[in-house]
């Protein structure tokens, strides 16, 4: 199955900022950015306003539109920049392993590692999805389709002659055992539970993925 490209407007990228203005305007971004992650994830989208998102992160509310055009670009731009980031940290890592086996070892410790440091912005893509853009809503879902088959390929490695929609169901079965565990993670004390949960996720997660399918009924 041939891979969707990210729309121009993805493609293009932001460029680092080079003057010191710039470097503080992107910081002060970035943190709306986190601020908006932890508001959305306890309170929801349509109960944080613009003011709250400022106070959060340390600037009056309508300096929030220096940054983004209003609270929705907000939510839009926290979901297609953790949504492009999965997809070139996944990149790498198959561009930097040896073989089937080696990247699809260390595609499960990047997502298990995304999961456990990213539990706010997995609760908010689950729970408000639905209030972005319809632009934007069409961007994360090919950024993600195009994550899915990253996986897909590689598995299709250890898999030989496996259905593709088989080993998609492998994927999304994997993204749903582990994504759901930052959850119950951050409310039984994070520092031990994740010391615990890191080496539990990824062995049952390679566990699922490499298991032989069940045999065929006639």
């Amino acid at each position: 199955m041939p891979v969707t490209e990210p729309s121009q407007r993805m493609q293009a990228g932001v460029r680092p900022p080079t003057t010191q203005r710039g470097q503080a305007k992107e910081i002060r971004r970035q943190a709306l950015l986190s601020a908006a992650a932890a508001l959305f994830a306890v309170e929801g989208f349509n109960r944080v306003s613009l003011e709250d998102l400022g106070a959060a992160a340390g600037v009056s509310g309508p300096a929030v539109y220096r940054h983004f055009a209003g609270k929705q670009a907000v939510l839009g731009a926290l979901l297609l920049s953790v949504s492009q980031d999965l997809l070139d940290g996944g990149r790498r890592v198959i561009a930097d392993s040896s073989g089937a086996a080696a990247a699809l070892h260390r595609l499960v410790q990047f997502q298990v590692d995304f999961a456990l440091s990213n539990p706010d912005v997995i609760r908010v893509q689950d729970q408000d999805f639905s209030n972005l853009a319809d632009e934007d809503q069409a961007e994360v879902r090919a950024l993600q389709r195009n994550y899915v088959e990253l996986w897909v390929e590689v598995l299709a490695g250890l898999h030989a002659g496996t259905d593709p929609a088989e080993l998609r169901m492998r994927a999304h079965a994997t993204f749903g055992l582990i994504n759901s565990t930052p959850h119950s993670v951050r409310s039984h004390g994070r520092r031990i539970a994740l010391k615990r949960a890191r080496p539990l996720l990824e062995s049952m997660a390679l566990a699922a993925l490499t298991a032989p399918a069940a045999p065929r009924e006639h």
